[in-house]
């Protein structure tokens, strides 16, 4: 159930968190606003959210070293905003776990509509009693995909954090193996868009991936890129 859930809205700028904070109250979230990293830390002590809102720009400790220091503790949906950040400031937040992004002042309607999205794929599908089975289970290399419980464990039934993006890219490769996935179509499927960082940001995500599944991420065999036209999962790293 989505409504209910706690959202930890940080921002340092008391009017920007407060608004967020109201307009999610509105729509039947639970909210805590923090100031910074600080009060955020404080804050994940207490409870476990669902989704953190997290101010990119921000003086002191900012966004992005608040997000890698969040990531390291918890695995937790993040969507950053953002009003001056540059490409190269998304992409590194995208490399540090974040699951989207939106440029400040936000438009309070689309960040509700993708904060239920990120909820939405956080939450395992219910299966009825008996059902699934090895169907649910998908390998990428070292690594086996439970699709119905939304974990990647290893061979010692360790489990490995996975963001929401990762998880939902994750899951459109082992419902498409052996097929070309354009850029476009991985977005799409994955509800994964951040439309000021089109392509790289499905190169970084991809990239982030193959450091947990590849035995060798520069030489994938599990998610093989396709020149000129994107990228294509190859169950157990078969050739041909």
């Amino acid at each position: 159930m989505i409504a209910g859930q706690l959202v930890i809205v940080v921002d340092d700028e008391a009017a920007a968190r407060d608004m967020v904070g109201d307009y999610l109250k509105m729509h039947g979230f639970r909210v805590m606003l923090c100031d910074g990293g600080a009060a955020l830390r404080q804050a994940i002590e207490a409870e476990r959210p669902a989704v953190v809102v997290l101010d990119l720009n921000m003086p002191g400790e900012d966004g992005l070293t608040i997000l890698r220091d969040l990531k390291q503790r918890l695995s937790v949906p993040v969507i950053m905003l953002t009003a001056t950040a540059s490409p190269d400031d998304r992409i590194a937040g995208l490399d540090l776990g974040a699951d989207d992004y939106l440029a400040k002042p936000c438009e309070l309607r689309e960040l509700l509509a993708r904060i239920r999205a990120l909820l939405r794929r956080a939450v395992a599908p219910a299966r009825p009693a008996g059902a699934g089975g090895t169907r649910d289970l998908v390998r990428f290399g070292t690594k086996i995909l439970d699709l119905g419980a939304h974990v990647l464990r290893d061979e010692m039934g360790i489990d490995h954090p996975l963001t929401t993006s990762e998880f939902s890219l994750l899951k459109a490769f082992a419902e498409n193996p052996r097929r070309v996935l354009s850029r476009d179509r991985l977005l799409d499927l994955a509800g994964a868009r951040d439309p000021e960082a089109f392509d790289r940001a499905i190169d970084v995500r991809i990239t982030r991936i193959r450091r947990k599944i590849e035995p060798d991420a520069d030489a994938p065999a599990y998610i093989r890129t396709v020149r000129g036209a994107g990228y294509m999962f190859m169950p157990e790293g078969e050739t041909g």
